[in-house]
């Protein structure tokens, strides 16, 4: 079945609008940052300048998406994970090397979350097990 035009232009509709609460969002915060990196330097920053930094922060945010999701697809995934992340960061060093910092940071905790996990249903199970070796030991009794 294929959309009427009202539809679609319902969506376009819709599109716009989240498109721009996130550039809202976004200028917000870019406003707040450069307000307070003023403060620490001195400087003032016009509006002009913060609304062509927030457009240019937006149109690189769009590219960084494109990326991931190309570089997921190339791995022959769906979704998007810390390897495609790291690998978007390769041309900064100091990124790159942040990055896989809390990458390998992010795996410990996994896996601290996991043996935790683990022994949490090992101590579940376990006196269900001790009720049954009782209830074993009084029929024989």
């Amino acid at each position: 079945m294929a959309a009427s035009g009202d539809d679609l232009e319902d969506e376009e509709y819709e599109a716009l609008a989240y498109q721009q609460r996130l550039k809202a969002a976004l200028h917000y915060t870019v406003g707040r940052i450069c307000e307070k990196a003023g403060e620490e330097s001195g400087l003032q920053y016009s509006r002009r300048f913060i609304a062509a930094l927030t457009e240019t922060t937006f149109k690189q945010c769009e590219s960084f998406a494109t990326d991931l999701e190309l570089f997921a697809k190339h791995g022959k995934r769906s979704q998007i994970n810390s390897d495609d992340v790291q690998l978007l960061a390769r041309k900064s060093s100091t990124l790159a090397t942040h990055m896989e910092g809390m990458s390998k940071e992010l795996a410990e905790a996994h896996e601290a979350n996991k043996a935790y996990k683990k022994t949490r249903k090992v101590k579940k199970t376990k006196p269900a097990q001790e009720c049954n070796e009782a209830l074993e030991i009084e029929d024989n009794q």
